[in-house]
């Protein structure tokens, strides 16, 4: 039977990062995930300063096409704004396979169905063996399933629906653009340019907040891509967008279980403003590392609950968490 020091179920930007820490450490690890890389990945990708210091991992020095914004362009009705600000937007097909090569942990195209526990180690589908297992495998995570959806349960008034595309498209307008609230989407919409004509439209809302409404994410996508075409943004025929469904941060519960953990959007930890998941992910990679190798306690308390600081970040997460 293949044994490891440690597993990582799922080769995200959680999972790599986690296992990228390890390997330095001089772990052997497996990573182990359903999909093979790269794959197509459902997101805005937008990533921050912080998530890319974490990463250590200077724009100018990464190999693929990234996007660097100095404001965005936030619409609510009338209103426009166009705050300073540094973010970047990056395709997450090309993304994540880099951060897993870069991780230089070995890597197996495995969907995980069973995991337990012998003699002190985790056993999975009676095929791999570990002392350590991390669990980043999504809202869906196998090791959250198995070990902590009883002692973690997320909240379902913290469930994010998205419906979204990416494809290729000659932009023109290279800003980054986000609706607020419209026609009363309890969310917002985006367009995100990205490298090497590319392009991600999408939005997003509270799950439970839209069933109370009544409405569909399909008709709120029908408007705003006519909103897109409208307003001479995006002119294009061949939309067939895709859903995928995710946790804002709740309070934070068991999160380690003896010598398994669990990491990115497996716990819930994107931001309450902005619902943005890859900074949290990052970090929460990196302190499971760190306690792996140290001994000392996982503790997600000092990853930020909130993109940003302002009173529109307090006023989207009264929005959209309720509180």
């Amino acid at each position: 039977m293949p044994r490891a020091d440690a597993i990582v179920v799922g080769g995200g930007p959680a999972g790599s990062t986690c296992a990228w820490k390890l390997r330095e450490a001089g772990l052997d690890v497996l990573v182990l995930d359903r999909a093979a890389f790269p794959r197509t990945k459902l997101c805005a990708g937008w990533v921050t300063p912080e998530a890319l210091q974490d990463l250590e991992l200077d724009p100018a020095d990464y190999p693929h096409g990234i996007v660097t914004f100095d404001e965005l362009h936030l619409h609510w009705k009338v209103l426009t704004a166009k705050p300073a600000t540094r973010q970047h937007s990056i395709r997450r097909y090309e993304f994540d396979d880099f951060l897993l090569r870069r991780a230089g942990a070995r890597v197996l195209h495995h969907k995980v169905r069973e995991i337990h526990r012998d003699n002190g180690d985790y056993v999975i589908d009676g095929e791999f063996r570990s002392k350590y297992l991390v669990g980043a495998g999504g809202t869906r995570c196998p090791v959250y399933r198995a070990l902590f959806s009883d002692r973690h349960p997320r909240g379902s008034g913290l469930q994010t629906a998205t419906c979204e595309q990416e494809f290729a498209y000659d932009w023109d307008d290279p800003a980054c653009h986000l609706w607020f609230f419209d026609a009363g989407l309890p969310g917002y919409a985006w367009y995100v340019p990205k490298a090497n004509g590319y392009i991600n439209v999408g939005l997003g809302g509270m799950a439970e907040q839209l069933k109370h409404k009544g409405g569909h994410l399909r008709e709120y996508w029908r408007d705003f891509v006519a909103k897109l075409k409208r307003r001479g943004l995006v002119d294009y025929d061949g939309y067939d967008p895709k859903g995928y469904s995710y946790y804002i941060r709740d309070s934070v519960g068991a999160v380690s279980d003896r010598n398994a953990y669990i990491v990115g959007d497996a716990v819930g930890l994107a931001t309450r403003d902005m619902c943005e998941g890859i900074g949290p992910a990052v970090r929460s990679g990196l302190l499971a590392a760190h306690s792996i190798v140290t001994g000392e306690p996982y503790s997600l308390a000092g990853i930020s609950t909130l993109s940003g600081g302002s009173f529109v970040s307090r006023l989207l997460e009264r929005q959209f968490a309720g509180h």
